[in-house]
């Protein structure tokens, strides 16, 4: 189980993906701007609904007044001309006032001013009741026909169909510009995960072998994929509805004072009720996403392992002790992502539900208030629309916000995960090249252990010259494979030194020192491709023709002459549909076509049958001229011709000299060459 981080981690990991954001600023500010366009137009709405309302619709309800000037803004009824009081300009002479009241679905012409607005109703008789309080008002009235109703609006048509026109344009504006925020924003986060996965698979090269010793590989694959997939939510997702909900939310308060500071004060407990869910709600999912993180890392392991090993589970039929084991995992899994289910099912649409029936309940209490009162305080209708418009329009980023925070909570763990990986020290790829080896190789009084106090080597000595063959052998645990592993620096000797051409192996990037080396593994590894690609592994600077003749050297061109497309054969992943003689044979020659001057080979042969040893065994007498070989191998035949063996016993050489030398002092070498030969051996009582 990983480590809880606290908030100080927590910091640094927003701090360090803000980093990764601030690679592609020119495009986040690009949809930044895009998007603050987009909400202002789109909020720009409400505000022209509001004047078509208050001015356009609901503005004929306004005082009119007698004039003699005859004009576009002027209405004939009667035998009189009439202009709204809004329309006339300075200086302009006014008659008689007169009103015109809306009741239920008709409109009455008051041939008078009115001495207050309040509860209307139609008396009869030509008349118009106005009851407020106690107080109650009658006025004379007559009805307006639909012509004579139409005539007093058409000087407002031309400006209503302007402002119609207008909010069309600024919907149409809107969307542009919140589809091109929402690609530059997509298309950001998407760079962003780019450059972040490369970063994190080139970490992958800069790690020392020692590092994946102890971590399983698919969990590092879930790393490089799962946990970068979930980051990448962040930047899509995460910080498109944060941004976007953020600035429609600044946008809309903005609005709501405009119409009424009293009641965007009242509405504004929504900031500090939204970032204290946010905060509590953090605390608590954190330690839930982390458990699903570290399980789903877990499963991907597990999954990895069983089809590696495949064949071991059904040969022992372990198949249902497979099964058990994988639904342990996946019944975690299962569990704690049902708790973080639950807990967002019962407080995001909850909490937002509770803030949206509370700000109604201020908009109900402000507005029933405000129409009790006389004077001032009554509202307008467009004004009424708007703030209902407007708190609608809030609560939808609200929504979009908290139902983010399962995944900014989810893509923060994954980023602690991730970064977590990065931080690991190790070394710059190195593109330094040198000249050719002679391959002279010399260990200096070595030591190594893998673990703390479990020494592997202790004190190893011996001096490889320059086209000899070097012998390894020795029991299991003996140390053999950790020399070559040391000469290859997968892992480095803890005191001592080892040289090549006199020169430290410490002293050079590792990348430089592999230059001119080459190896071949008992159990070799082939990319999926073709078997072309993996005796190049996509060097240019190896021919077709190199390749070829690599192949041809080993041997391999009778074993891959049955072979349909030949050296273009297609391979999948391991090469499991060639035989292990082919796979070897195709790991020799990817290790001669890059010609190295020292070549390790560890056990090669153990694999391979017989008959292919023996092609392989005429192949290397002629590909070890000119370099200094190392071999490991089980079988003491294989070796007779080596020029030095060395004999290890517990970390130690313990015999050394070539297979005649061996033989005679009659110790460990020529023990175990005699069992292998089946001859008999006298036991030492």
């Amino acid at each position: 189980m990983e480590q809880e981080l606290g908030s100080g981690t927590k910091k640094r990991t927003v701090r360090r993906l803000l980093s990764y954001a601030v690679q592609f600023k020119k495009q986040l500010l690009i949809a930044l701007v895009m998007l603050a366009i987009a909400v202002t137009t789109d909020l720009a709405g409400p505000l022209i609904a509001k004047r078509i309302i208050d001015v356009h619709i609901s503005g004929i309800e306004k005082p009119w007044y007698e004039t003699a000037a005859a004009g576009g803004s002027t209405v004939a009824y009667g035998t009189k001309l009439y202009k709204r009081e809004d329309r006339f300009t300075e200086g302009e002479s006014r008659g008689a006032e007169v009103r015109i009241l809306q009741i239920e679905r008709n409109y009455y012409f008051i041939p008078q001013s009115i001495a207050g607005d309040g509860e209307r109703s139609v008396a009869g008789d030509g008349k118009v009741e106005i009851a407020r309080g106690g107080e109650k008002n009658t006025y004379p009235a007559s009805m307006l026909t639909r012509d004579e109703l139409y005539s007093f609006y058409r000087p407002e048509l031309a400006g209503l169909l302007r402002l119609c026109w207008l909010y069309m344009g600024l919907l149409a504006i809107s969307a542009l510009f919140a589809y091109g925020q929402h690609y530059f924003l997509q298309s950001s986060a998407n760079r962003i995960i780019r450059q972040m996965r490369n970063d994190v698979f080139a970490q992958l090269n800069r790690l020392p072998i020692r590092y994946f010793d102890n971590l399983p590989a698919g969990k590092v694959v879930s790393r490089i994929t799962n946990d970068t997939e979930s980051i990448r939510d962040l930047y899509v997702n995460v910080l498109s509805n944060f941004f976007t909900g953020t600035i429609h939310m600044a946008g809309i308060f903005i609005a709501l004072f405009i119409l009424d500071a009293r009641l965007a004060a009242i509405c504004l407990f929504i900031i500090p009720a939204l970032a204290g869910w946010i905060y509590v709600y953090g605390r608590t999912a954190k330690k839930f996403n982390r458990i699903i993180r570290v399980t789903v890392s877990d499963i991907n392991g597990m999954i990895n392992e069983s089809i590696q090993g495949m064949t071991i589970i059904k040969a022992f039929r372990k198949e249902r002790r497979t099964e058990e084991e994988f639904e342990q995992y996946n019944t975690k899994l299962f569990q704690y992502q049902n708790k973080l289910l639950s807990l967002n099912s019962w407080t995001g649409h909850n909490l937002v539900g509770v803030i949206r029936n509370t700000a109604l309940v201020a908009l109900i209490w402000y507005f029933g208030g405000a129409s009790l009162n006389s004077g001032a305080g009554l509202v307008s209708l467009g004004v009424l629309y708007a703030f209902v418009d407007y708190l609608n329009r809030l609560f939808q980023p609200m929504v979009n916000i908290v139902n983010q925070l399962p995944n900014m909570e989810r893509a923060l763990v994954s980023a602690e995960r991730v970064f977590a990986l990065t931080d690991q020290a190790g070394e710059d790829v190195s593109d330094h090249r040198i000249e050719r080896y002679k391959g002279h190789v010399v260990f200096d009084n070595v030591k190594f252990s893998y673990k703390e106090n479990e020494p592997v080597l202790k004190g190893i000595s011996f001096e490889a010259k320059p086209g000899q063959t070097v012998a390894l052998v020795g029991h299991t645990g003996s140390g053999k494979s950790s020399i070559l592993n040391l000469l290859f620096r997968f892992y480095d000797p803890e005191e001592g030194r080892i040289t090549i051409d006199g020169k430290d192996t410490m002293e050079l990037p590792r990348q430089t020192l592999r230059q001119h080396m080459g190896i071949v593994l008992q159990d070799p590894f082939l990319f999926t491709g073709t078997i072309a690609s993996n005796v190049s592994l996509g060097d240019a600077s190896i021919t077709r023709e190199t390749i070829e003749k690599a192949l041809a050297d080993v041997g391999a061109a009778p074993l891959l002459r049955h072979l349909p497309l030949g050296i273009d054969e297609p391979v999948i992943e391991k090469g499991s549909t060639l035989s292990a003689g082919q796979r070897q044979l195709i790991s020799f020659a990817r290790a001669l076509a890059f010609d190295p001057a020292i070549l390790i080979l560890d056990e090669a042969t153990s694999n391979i049958d017989t008959e292919t040893e023996a092609v392989i065994q005429q192949a290397l007498d002629v590909v070890k001229k000119g370099r200094t070989t190392f071999v490991i191998a089980h079988r003491l035949s294989t070796i007779r011709n080596a020029d030095l063996i060395l004999v290890l016993d517990r970390g130690e050489i313990v015999e050394r000299g070539n297979h005649d030398e061996l033989m005679e002092l009659e110790g460990k070498y020529r023990q175990m060459y005699r069992i292998q030969q089946g001859e008999p051996v006298a036991s030492h009582g």
